[in-house]
């Protein structure tokens, strides 16, 4: 049965059944009450399609991310899907396989389907994002910012956390560090070194050296001879995959850890306290992000305002069994 049949039953146009299956108030309360009735008795159901261009909203909201196989996006990915859930909206989800060139397009593609977009883009330029961010309101940001238009933007400080990781270990003696790098053109790999940069202003005495990696399990492993060969005692890793990835790379050589090589990772991901041995990290309150980028999102979508601010998130780090006494 169809939207021309309901109107048949209950004595009024298509136009008006629309109306009253869309929640317009505006429509005679007798005369709902008859639609309704028609369309229970015939089992009617609007179109979703239909009813999403007749509102002018779908009820889902897109997130685009470098990579659902990381843990850390598989993490914001459900605190954003269970908040925005209680709220009855859905998640669509887009990932750009780590190709800064398919940022822009999944989430200009999003927009178009969805009434807003959640964006976490870490290999987008800086020029690209201020010219994309004015197309895609409503929008928030999850570890960028822009100046182009107010967006609301949720920033993990990754500088600060890095240089604790790195003034913990010349705590417990070190003085020959090495950082295992991130993506190059990855935004929060960028606020790490800018971190440390500051780390070595305040810490001269301490040789620091940078050595290429990566974000995943097999970049940490296949650099395992790399950190081998650097002199270094303390290991800065650019993640906990890439840290674990090193971590077994390391083992497979016969050294140590912590009593040949202390090693950090970075995000406190929940497989971090169980490595041989645990982590020491820098924690990040991931599912806290999801969940503050859908009341933000919310926020837009209800007042059409994106006045909020840029909210900083400052981590915690989290001393375990993989750091410990420079080797003496």
């Amino acid at each position: 049965m169809g939207i021309a049949d309901v109107a048949s039953m209950a004595g009024v146009s298509h136009a008006t059944v629309s109306r009253v299956m869309n929640g317009n108030t505006t429509v005679d309360a007798d005369i709902a009450a008859r639609v309704r009735a028609a369309a229970s008795e015939l089992k009617y159901k609007p179109n979703p399609v239909g009813r999403s261009l007749a509102l002018g909203k779908t009820d889902t909201i897109g997130i685009v991310v470098p990579d659902l196989s990381n843990p850390t996006f598989q993490a914001i990915l459900r605190g954003l899907s269970i908040a925005a859930a209680r709220d009855g909206y859905r998640v669509l989800i887009a990932d750009s396989s780590e190709v800064s060139s398919e940022e822009a397009i999944l989430a200009g593609e999003a927009r178009r389907r969805c009434d807003g977009v959640v964006l976490c883009a870490p290999r987008m330029s800086d020029a690209d994002l201020e010219e994309l961010a004015p197309t895609l309101y409503p929008l928030v940001l999850i570890n960028r910012t822009t100046e182009s238009v107010p967006t609301p933007s949720l920033v993990v400080d990754y500088g600060q956390g890095i240089q604790e990781l790195a003034a913990h270990l010349v705590e417990l003696g070190h003085r020959k560090l090495a950082y295992l790098t991130g993506p190059d053109r990855s935004a929060s790999n960028v606020q790490r070194l800018r971190g440390l940069e500051k780390f070595t202003a305040e810490f001269p005495d301490v040789e620091l050296q940078f050595i290429p990696g990566g974000n995943t399990f097999d970049a940490g492993f296949e650099s395992s001879d790399a950190v081998a060969a650097c002199g270094a005692t303390g290991i800065l890793v650019f993640n906990d995959v890439a840290a674990m990835g090193l971590l077994s790379g390391l083992s497979e050589r016969g050294i140590r850890v912590p009593e040949d090589l202390s090693l950090t990772g970075f995000d406190d991901m929940p497989f971090a306290r169980y490595t041989m041995p645990p982590l020491t990290t820098a924690a990040v309150p991931i599912s806290d992000l999801g969940d503050l980028a859908w009341r933000r999102m919310r926020e837009q979508i209800q007042t059409n305002d994106a006045a909020s601010p840029t909210n900083y998130f400052p981590p915690r780090i989290e001393l375990r069994g993989s750091t410990g006494p420079v080797k003496a």
